[in-house]
């Protein structure tokens, strides 16, 4: 995840960060750790009432066998809590839908681990709007992909915008901290802006822009991701467009995610306009590494089973039901888990040769095994040029099995 409006218009903090990093090592903004902890999205329920045509967990609207019982969640919660996991993300499916997510979220922060929540917003009634705001959640993060029927038709309900929404109002309307999570692709690119308008009008502070990931529903509408050139065009776009907000005086966090090409491009483009802020950020992004699949963000899904990330449904480290989840986490026998964790020195292709491979850390590993079969190939969603990242036309092949 990249903070587009801290790394773009908070310089002053990234360099006073920088600083105390190297005067003692223990800066408030660089708070970065040699052990990391994970932030876990566990996905409390696989049931959902909206057919996203990219969900990664693709979900219907039916109860699922097997989902971890409330005595199980509260394990769950003490496992990760003696793991010193900083944060849980109550994802789903749709979390409302689970009739204890509140009782596991309080007892969540009773653990002291933050917590927050990913929804559609469909069922946010005044109540359940309470109810949201009793437990205690730091963030409700709210998922619209376009304004009215573009949102419907791509989360293949009818009214679905509207009723997201009205929930995000409610929340809003009562203090709890909201924002908007959209996923950008060809059928819904156009509606950019106005996801931006609609921020400022609705008084939202928070902006979360997702490239598409090709996993579980989204492995079928590969073809509706964006091109290299369309990408680089609505990230020009978000980045003016946070350069506006602040100047503005309007307080909008507004972050990208799923794909670590974007702390790159910003670099690439700081460096043409301000050189010092330039390595202010590139300071930062190495500190942070890029991404950490397997590392700093962990999945567990509705049954117990133990993912990379999100986007990892197909391959699972284990089940907490069977193994702490620590005992797990740390398990470096696993292949993948291993190479993860390593993964600089795993991949191959443009990725291998790449001069920024350390701020990127070799970005979306299921895009690369979804496009090549090989999750080391390089990442088919990186729009990043061969001269801006330092390849020859010798290292341009996708050398497969080197």
């Amino acid at each position: 995840m990249l903070g587009v409006t801290k790394l773009l218009c908070e310089t002053e903090k990234i360099s006073e960060g920088i600083k105390s990093f190297t005067q003692s090592g223990s800066p408030r903004l660089l708070q970065f750790s040699n052990e990391k902890r994970p932030v876990i999205v566990w996905n409390v329920t696989r049931r959902c009432n909206l057919h996203c045509v990219h969900c990664y967990s693709d979900s219907f609207d039916h109860p699922y066998n097997d989902e971890l019982t409330t005595e199980e969640g509260i394990n769950l919660i003490n496992d990760l809590a003696e793991f010193k996991c900083p944060v849980i993300i109550f994802s789903g499916g749709d979390p409302l839908l689970r009739e204890d997510l509140f009782y596991l979220a309080k007892y969540a922060k009773f653990r002291g681990i933050r917590t927050a929540l990913s929804t559609n917003g469909i069922l946010v009634d005044d109540n359940m709007a309470d109810k949201i705001k009793e437990a205690g959640f730091a963030y409700g993060g709210v998922s619209l992909d376009g304004i009215g029927e573009v949102n419907d038709s791509f989360r293949g309900v009818k009214g679905a915008f509207q009723k997201g929404l009205d929930g995000m109002r409610r929340c809003r309307d009562i203090g709890i901290k909201v924002g908007i999570r959209t996923t950008i692709s060809k059928r819904t690119i156009s509606q950019l802006p106005e996801i931006f308008d609609l921020a400022e009008k609705e008084d939202i502070p928070r902006i979360y822009i997702s490239h598409l990931v090709y996993s579980g529903r989204g492995e079928r509408i590969k073809k509706d991701d964006l091109s290299h050139e369309e990408t680089r065009k609505a990230m020009d776009f978000i980045f003016d467009k946070t350069l506006e907000f602040y100047k503005r005086g309007l307080e909008k966090d507004v972050l990208t995610g799923n794909n670590d090409a974007d702390g790159v491009y910003l670099y690439l483009k700081l460096r043409k306009e301000d050189a010092e802020k330039a390595e202010n950020v590139y300071a930062l992004l190495k500190k942070r590494g890029g991404n950490s699949s397997g590392i700093s963000i962990g999945c567990i899904d509705s049954q117990g089973y133990v993912h990379p990330d999100q986007f990892w449904f197909h391959y699972s480290f284990g089940n907490i039901k069977e193994r702490k989840f620590g005992d797990i986490w740390n398990d470096t026998s696993d292949h993948l888990m291993k190479g993860l964790k390593n993964k600089t020195k795993m991949v191959k292709g443009r990725c291998k040769a790449c001069h920024y491979l350390d701020i990127c850390g070799g970005n979306y590993r299921v895009r690369a095994e979804v496009i090549y079969s090989d999750v080391w190939a390089e990442d088919p969603g990186c729009y990043l040029t061969d001269e801006e990242v330092g390849i020859s036309g010798a290292d341009r092949k996708v050398s497969i099995g080197v």
